[in-house]
């Protein structure tokens, strides 16, 4: 039993004894009252008589006379006169008297009405005795009376004190409420504050937990600061804090070869005689310059689209983004160059640019290949120059905006959808759950996600995509009831949708039975750029059962403090921190780590993009959940 039903059955228990005893001791103090009173009335009554009758004639048929009046102008149950030698002379006795008030309680509070007992005398001589009963009727109506509105005023009371019981019980119990809830979210490895109660022995208690709390959140922000440090050392430039190569060419091929990557960009700078600027200006006044150059493209990336920068080595550097022409993007970043090197003094250096985009379906090797190309175009310009690379030889040609609409409208209204599966698995090859991909089919052929998930959100059209994805998603779990989960990948843009939210919320209030084995991924990227959305998303699909992660993650762990009150399910870390993996021990460290900091909050961590089995035996030993890609096999 609660301990809030326990106060209650305390508070109504103790209530109603004392209600009981209030009432028993009112009645019964009542009755003794009312039995004095009569016994004084019969005595009063019977005196009164005595001395009448002691005036007046005592012949018995005068005392029978007398008497009759008596009887019937009072209310006496009996009237006798004895004689000295206790002989009956003259005797009346009422009928029963019939009441209203119920025989139980007669029985339970009998009223005792003591006979009035009076001598008659004639001068000095002694006619004999009177004695009288007076009726107890009106006795017992007003004890019953008395006792009714006693009831009364006593469940009145009753009501009053439960309601002071109630406000008093409301009161003690918010704080509690919130102190319990607290407790449950640290269970559930989240970390929420609580208001201070007025109730000083609560605030204690508050004062406690929020403190707790509070150690807690900043151990988790430490240990998520020092995983950030770890990511940076394994995967920076120690010179200009870009990328180093290692990791610029994993991300490479994840942007390039993911399944819902976008068009990108790729631009690289070649800076010509390095070494010889090297030997003229010393170490320290080139690093100085290449320092420069470092903030000057991490300066431009920022107004990209996941702009990514890094450099290659000495005197290479490269710029990622996504959804940007690459003319535009190449021009500006050899305005910048031109100026560091201008700043910096004379040199025999020029800045050579290369740059091209690639679609999904582009290999990293081909593309760089093409932009190698470009910057050997530029390198046989007398100055500083950019050159485009040749054409990549996408097979979609670009279309028109209303196309694409027209395009993605007629699919999904034509049903010509359905969903790609991939495996993700633990590392004795069963089966976690499966990813999905969305197809639609143009023109008879199915087309990736790559091909036009990009577009979709510049068009707006991501959230109708992504109930279609999960719409699939449920009718799929509805026919596989042996499958232990499906992974849809949502849109950032689709979660801060309100109508999205809503239509996402009926799908799963008609298939809650399944809601439990569906798993909703969004990226990390998209989940920071829209939190508050992402936190009101979370709240309305949790209570359903749903499983909630991050894709593409590991870029931005010094946020997640930001989410120190939702629960995690699930991490996918990003695949340019996968790739190589079984050679890159920097990386092994920093995945390590972070597996061991998510698996304290209950966070499971899976690996994306594994490409061979090296990297999938590697990962194994790191105390990660599971992984997937297409290194992963499946029992």
């Amino acid at each position: 039993m609660s301990m809030y039903r326990q106060l209650w059955l305390a508070i109504i228990l103790s209530t109603l004894l004392a209600s009981i005893g209030s009432l028993l001791a009112s009645t019964l103090s009542s009755r003794a009252y009312l039995n004095e009173q009569l016994r004084m009335k019969n005595a009063d009554n019977a005196s009164v008589l005595a001395l009448s009758i002691s005036q007046k004639s005592t012949d018995p048929v005068d005392l029978e006379l007398m008497v009759a009046a008596l009887f019937d102008r009072g209310h006496y149950e009996s009237i006798s006169i004895t004689n000295p030698d206790g002989k009956k002379m003259v005797e009346r006795v009422t009928a029963a008297e019939k009441t209203q008030i119920p025989q139980w309680f007669i029985r339970l509070f009998p009223i005792h009405s003591f006979p009035g007992r009076a001598q008659i005398s004639d001068g000095w001589k002694q006619v004999g005795t009177i004695s009288l009963v007076s009726q107890s009727g009106f006795a017992y109506q007003a004890l019953w009376d008395s006792t009714c509105n006693m009831l009364g005023a006593i469940g009145l009371a009753g009501l009053i004190s439960g309601y002071l019981g109630t406000q008093v019980l409301r009161r003690l119990k918010q704080p509690l409420d919130s102190v319990i809830a607290q407790a449950h979210a640290l269970s559930e490895r989240r970390f929420v504050t609580t208001p201070e109660s007025q109730v000083p022995e609560l605030k204690q208690l508050s004062l406690a937990m929020n403190a707790s709390v509070n150690l807690l959140k900043s151990m988790f922000a430490e240990e998520a600061t020092r995983l950030d440090h770890l990511r940076r050392e394994a995967n920076t430039d120690a010179i200009t804090g870009l990328a180093n190569r290692t990791h610029f060419m994993a991300q490479l091929q994840v942007m390039a070869e993911e399944e819902n990557a976008a068009t990108g960009t790729l631009v690289m700078l070649h800076l010509t005689h390095f070494a010889q600027l090297n030997q003229q200006w010393g170490r320290e006044k080139t690093d100085a310059l290449l320092k420069d150059i470092g903030q000057a493209l991490q300066q431009h990336i920022l107004a990209l689209e996941e702009g990514f920068a890094a450099r290659l080595n000495g005197s290479d550097f490269a710029v990622l983004c996504r959804h940007a022409d690459a003319e535009p993007v190449a021009k500006t970043l050899l305005d910048l160059v031109k100026y560091t090197l201008e700043q910096a003094g004379d040199h025999p250096c020029k800045a050579c640019i290369g740059y091209g985009e690639f679609d999904y379906g582009m290999t990293a090797g081909d593309l760089l290949s093409q932009v190698d190309t470009a910057i050997a175009s530029a390198e046989m310009s007398s100055q500083s120059d950019a050159r485009r690379a040749v054409p990549l030889g996408i097979a979609q040609a670009p279309k028109s905006k209303d196309e694409w609409t027209n395009l993605i409208q007629q699919a999904l209204q034509q049903n010509r959808v359905k969903l790609a599966v991939f495996p993700v698995t633990d590392f004795t090859h069963r089966l976690l759950h499966q990813e999905t991909a969305l197809r639609l089919m143009f023109d008879g052929s199915w087309f990736a996600a790559g091909r036009f998930i990009p577009i979709a959100e510049r068009l707006g059209l991501s959230a109708q995509l992504d109930l279609s994805a999960v719409s699939l998603g449920l009718i799929t779990l509805g026919q596989q009831p042996a499958l232990p989960g499906l992974a849809i990948n949502l849109s950032a843009f689709s979660i801060r949708d309100a109508g999205f939210r809503e239509e996402l919320r009926r799908f799963m209030e008609t298939y809650t039975d399944l809601c439990h084995r569906l798993w909703l991924e969004i990226p990390e990227n998209g989940v920071f750029a829209q939190l508050d959305a992402f936190k009101i998303f979370e709240q309305m699909v949790r209570p359903f059962g749903c499983k909630i992660g991050f894709k593409h993650a590991g870029h931005q762990l010094s946020k997640m403090n930001l989410i120190h009150d939702i629960k995690l399910d699930y991490l996918k870390i990003d695949g340019s921190f996968i790739r190589s993996i079984d050679s890159n021990e920097s990386n092994q460290v920093f995945i390590k780590s972070m597996t061991n900091i998510m698996s304290r909050i209950g966070t499971q961590v899976i690996a994306e993009a594994v490409v061979s089995e090296e990297e999938f035996n590697a990962l194994a030993t790191l105390g990660l959940t599971g992984a997937t890609g297409s290194g992963v096999k499946l029992l």
